[in-house]
């Protein structure tokens, strides 16, 4: 069944602010393989004109998935998560995720469409930092599969 075009352009609370710490960017760094020095030495950073430690740009994607999760897991949206699969990211800075910021997110549906009996919805992440300041925005696509033929 297709889901409601009407939830087009719900937008779902902010989260509770999650604090980006010098410890969690090192891990992630190591983790994608980047060794980009701004990412674990402060001095670094700061050479590039950072207040502290900047993480990857991905780094987001664990909260602004997370946050997303809003919408997945809405009961009057009907989406059945065991047939989604992950279809496009993307991320618009405004400025680089920082040691230190307390990060939340809001989520809004931007678009719903049936393709080939596939829903195929598009979630926006709006990335605010403690001073209400956006620093990032997410575009994540999810494809719920169609339901197999009995």
């Amino acid at each position: 069944m297709a889901l409601d075009q009407s939830f087009v352009g719900r937008t779902y609370p902010p989260t509770p602010a999650y604090e980006v710490g010098r410890e969690k960017i090192r891990e992630f760094a190591e983790a994608v393989g980047d060794a980009n020095p701004a990412y674990v030495d402060a001095e670094a950073a700061r050479a590039l004109g950072h207040a502290d430690v900047i993480a990857p740009p991905t780094f987001v994607f664990s909260i602004t998935y997370r946050a997303a999760g809003q919408v997945v897991q809405d009961p009057q949206l009907g989406l059945d998560y065991s047939r989604v699969v992950h279809g496009d990211q993307k991320f618009s800075y405004v400025r680089p995720v920082r040691a230190g910021d307390r990060l939340t997110v809001t989520s809004t549906i931007e678009s719903i469409k049936s393709m080939a009996g596939n829903d195929v919805i598009d979630i926006r992440g709006d990335v605010h930092d403690e001073t209400g300041e956006l620093v990032v925005t997410a575009l994540t696509k999810l494809v719920a599969r169609a339901a197999e033929e009995a």
